[in-house]
């Protein structure tokens, strides 16, 4: 191979070496860098994810060491009608655009349908409901929402004021 090397006029020789360097760097760029580099992504990415559920795990934990109580007793003494709850807390979670409907069944009662809305939300929402203004879920029906969206169901939702 020296000796075919050698044998190139000055140009060839140049545009050989320069073909090769540029090769050699294509190379380790794609068997080196760039794995290192999206596994080092992929790490980030993990280590964000465990932060974010350590931070939850902490708030469970100041709940836990209380004696399980939440932070706010709910406010039992408020005496606003549950639709009139319902919308407010809707949209102060940004859910109201997923309501379908809302229709009182009681005094102290509603029922509300939801369209392809988050799970997580629809769930942080009902604990909000729980702890701010003691209404709980009488019954629920939930089904699989949006295939496209993973975590999004359709529900339906009877909630009832603790007296």
């Amino acid at each position: 191979m020296k000796e075919w090397f050698e044998s190139l006029e000055t140009r060839e020789r140049l545009f050989v070496s320069v073909g090769a360097v540029v090769v050699l760097l294509m190379l380790i760029y794609g068997l080196g860098w760039a794995p290192m580099n999206r596994n080092y992504q992929m790490l980030r990415a993990d280590v964000e994810n465990w932060e974010r559920s350590l931070a939850n795990l902490r708030e469970l934990q100041v709940v836990a060491n209380s004696g399980g109580q939440p932070r706010s007793a709910p406010t039992l003494g408020n005496q606003q009608a549950p639709i009139i709850i319902v919308d407010q807390t809707l949209r102060s979670r940004g859910l109201d655009g997923y309501r379908r409907r809302s229709q009182p069944t009681t005094s102290n009662g509603i029922r509300v349908e939801f369209e392809n809305v988050a799970f997580d939300e629809l769930v942080l929402w009902l604990g909000d409901l729980s702890d701010q203004y003691g209404m709980h879920v009488q019954s629920g029906s939930f089904a699989a929402g949006s295939r496209v969206a993973p975590g999004r169901i359709n529900a339906t939702v009877t909630l009832e004021r603790a007296l």
